[in-house]
């Protein structure tokens, strides 16, 4: 009797890193570090407002659009389909990249269905923001929202219809109608010519095009063949636009489960979620942030913690560590093991703070509630734990740690009910405590 094939038992091999707090966890070091163990590394969402700082033998590398693993010669970098994509961003990244000697072009893989920023977008996000006043968002203003936006009407320009140039002024002279009608009409703003884009694009597209590629197609290939995959996350959890802060939130769904629709990948594939933490807390941007602190310590925090955005140059606002916010993470991203970082930030503070829950007009609270309204207001519960004098830039092992920091993780740990499997000590790619590797097993 036949015998329908079994379903392949093996360890570890897929890993997302997501954000677990507002973004800027230090995701880009991480992804980096974890890359030596793959054999490519997949972005699924978000766009050039995301920027990824990586520090290799003291030199500063800023990403934006491309994968962190770009800087190994080895890997496959995907931009799947979650993400939208400013061809004028991504040119200009490359060609940053090839100046410094790494090969990018080769070795990048863009999807075809990647829905393109448009300067129409780009003007569009500003006017809207610049109309708002004391109630904006707080975007970039690098068109990200209006791109998603025409992706979810179904009207968007994506990477393939650059393949059809004689149909793309048809696509593009409705879309500019529209958007036209209503930067002129209810913003205030110039318009913006449909025949200029399309000379833009038909520019870039002949190099853009030598890089699009089926990528579930790709990345479902390498699985079959056993290859390890890394999924990177753009932003922070509570950015989702389902699960973050919402109004206050980004335009994309930035958890873990975003790999699916993001990149063609099911479910199943995914082995294990490692959930970037900073040992404190950080925001940039408006919406509600329950730890924030206005005082000496918060400008300590911002100061030594280098707090200003690696693409916007934005100051970020500061604030202890929200163990309720991260629990919301936890859950909403199926968090296997958490990776603290800028843990060195506290060094020398006398009294460390940790938020374990909030009080609320609804009584006590144990997580993050949904929407921006109900977390304005909600008054941090902290936990008061001693600092460290000693200096834990750079360490590389547990026993290295001051016992007082020992303690503080122990707490986060228990508080969070996460495990804690990586500690990043400082930006370069050795200064990381291992405590359980995410592809082992």
């Amino acid at each position: 009797m036949m015998k329908p094939i079994a379903a392949p038992s093996r360890s570890r091999r897929n890993l997302v890193v997501v954000g677990t707090q507002w973004g800027d966890e230090g995701k880009g070091k991480i992804v980096d570090w974890l890359t030596e163990e793959v054999k490519g590394v997949v972005r699924f969402q978000g766009g050039h407002n995301a920027g990824h700082t990586l520090v290799v033998n003291g030199r500063k590398t800023i990403l934006r659009l491309i994968p962190s693993g770009i800087l190994h010669p080895h890997v496959i970098c995907y931009i799947g389909n979650g993400v939208v994509l400013s061809p004028q961003a991504l040119t200009s990244e490359i060609d940053e990249l090839q100046a410094s000697g790494l090969q990018v072009e080769s070795r990048l893989k863009v999807s075809l269905s990647c829905p393109l920023i448009l300067p129409v977008h780009v003007a569009l996000d500003q006017a809207r923001e610049s109309a708002r006043g004391d109630e904006k968002i707080g975007t970039t203003g690098r068109g990200i929202g209006p791109a998603y936006e025409d992706k979810v009407a179904r009207r968007a320009i994506r990477l393939t219809d650059l393949r059809s140039p004689q149909t793309l002024m048809a696509k593009l002279k409705p879309l500019h109608d529209l958007h036209n009608h209503v930067l002129t009409g209810f913003l205030g703003a110039p318009s913006v010519s449909a025949e200029e884009c399309y000379e833009g694009l038909m520019a870039v597209a002949p190099r853009l095009l030598k890089m699009a590629a089926d990528v579930p197609d790709l990345l479902a290939r390498e699985m079959a063949a056993g290859h390890r995959l890394l999924f990177e996350g753009a932003q922070g959890s509570l950015l989702d636009i389902d699960h973050g802060t919402y109004p206050f939130v980004t335009s994309s769904n930035c958890i873990a489960g975003a790999v699916g629709p993001g990149a063609g990948v099911g479910p199943g594939e995914i082995d294990y979620v490692l959930g970037l933490t900073k040992a404190y807390a950080t925001r940039v941007g408006s919406g509600p942030f329950p730890t924030e602190l206005f005082d000496e310590t918060g400008r300590h925090l911002a100061e030594k913690g280098n707090e200003f955005g690696s693409v916007t140059g934005r100051p970020r606002r500061c604030g202890w560590f929200d163990a309720a916010a991260l629990r919301r993470s936890i859950q909403i991203n199926g968090v296997t093991g958490l990776c603290i970082t800028k843990l060195d930030v506290l060094d020398g503070l006398k009294e460390i703070k940790l938020c374990v829950g909030y009080d609320s007009p609804d009584g006590r609270l144990d997580v993050l509630p949904a929407g921006a309204d109900s977390v304005a207001q909600c008054k941090p519960i902290y936990e008061s734990w001693p600092g460290w004098q000693g200096s834990t830039a750079g360490m590389k092992s547990w026993d290295e740690l001051p016992v007082e920091a020992q303690r503080y993780l122990t707490r986060l740990s228990e508080v969070t009910g996460a495990g804690i499997s990586m500690i990043s000590t400082g930006p370069e790619r050795d200064e990381t405590i291992l405590l359980d590797h995410p592809f082992a097993g």
